[in-house]
């Protein structure tokens, strides 16, 4: 008995590979893009904490027996924070409005929050199906430090 062969011809693949292609193109680009638009927040948040982490510990070096020791807490905390994040582009737009400092009850308490809306000018949103929104982030980025200044 003999055999035949069919040969298939190749046109009949190249709209399967197509197909193959463009699913694993989304699956690729979304993870991709995920780590490229992570990693600004991620820095963005290791940085804000570092610097109000710096700006409580700045603020043991004042002796509160100084006049206006309050007033001055405060303000040099501000200026720690902006000089410590100093290195951000002005695309980015931060600024010390994003900064509160609070002494209460002998207890410094630095907090940045940082906005999505402005990161979001600068980074744009994707939305991907199956995934949704990336990166998803919260409605703020915040760090927060605090130190007891006095007993």
């Amino acid at each position: 008995m003999k055999t035949v062969l069919h040969h298939s011809s190749p046109g009949k693949q190249r709209g399967a590979a197509a197909i193959e292609f463009a699913a694993v193109f989304v699956i690729f680009f979304a993870v991709f893009y995920g780590m490229v638009s992570y990693s600004l927040p991620l820095l963005m948040m290791q940085s804000f904490n570092a610097a109000a982490s710096e700006a409580v510990r700045r603020s043991v070096a004042l002796s509160p027996a100084i006049a206006n020791y309050d007033s001055l807490l405060r303000s040099q905390s501000q200026s720690v924070v902006m000089t410590q994040l100093a290195w951000m582009p002005a695309a980015l737009g931060f600024s010390s409005a994003y900064t509160s400092v609070t002494y209460t009850a002998g207890v410094l308490t630095v907090t940045i929050q940082y906005p999505k809306t402005r990161l979001t000018q600068v980074l744009p949103l994707l939305t991907l199906p199956g995934i949704g929104e990336v990166p998803r982030l919260p409605n703020n980025l915040t760090a927060q430090a605090s130190l007891q200044l006095v007993p």
